[in-house]
């Protein structure tokens, strides 16, 4: 099921306006990670992540339709979402940093499917990529979550444009 409702004629925001109200609700930080045809990996930073349903266990996060990795989080079957830990910080750094290579010095093992999981996350999901929905400027991606596990650890948030821990 798929609805619109009635929009406003005109918005009494604008973008940046938007954008530092968002910035107000804390969320986790996540590093989406995958691995290429050709062996190599790429990841991404991304705190638009959520459960979805529980049965089937989806869960979803959304990427700008304009990222350079558009096409490869579109075309391959899967990817992990790596929830990061409050120490992790400088991942989050890393991966959100384009013209560096994030993998350097990037500790990792490997998924039952050959995808990369970041060492010392909170948690992480091996995602099956399900289907996506393009919304405005972003794709929603819902991923099948085929495995999990977590390490309980104190998580990484974002809040008002900074890195920072609860407490």
């Amino acid at each position: 099921m798929h609805t619109r409702s009635p929009r406003a004629d005109q918005r009494p925001f604008d973008t940046s306006h938007f954008r530092q109200a968002l910035g107000q609700f804390a969320t986790g930080v996540t590093v989406i990670t995958t691995r290429l045809a050709d062996g190599s990996f790429r990841g991404l930073t991304a705190s638009s992540f959520n459960s979805v349903s529980l049965d089937p266990p989806l869960v979803l996060w959304s990427l700008a339709t304009t990222a350079n990795s558009m096409p490869i989080f579109t075309g391959n079957s899967h990817y992990v979402i790596n929830v990061l830990s409050a120490s992790q910080a400088h991942l989050a750094k890393q991966f959100a940093t384009r013209g560096i290579d994030p993998w350097q010095n990037t500790e990792y093992e490997l998924s039952r499917t050959g995808q990369p999981i970041l060492k010392g996350a909170s948690a992480w999901f091996e995602c099956h990529n399900r289907s996506r929905y393009p919304e405005g400027d972003h794709v929603i991606f819902v991923g099948e979550v085929e495995l999990c596990e977590f390490s309980p650890s104190p998580p990484l948030i974002f809040h008002g444009g900074q890195f920072g821990e609860l407490g």
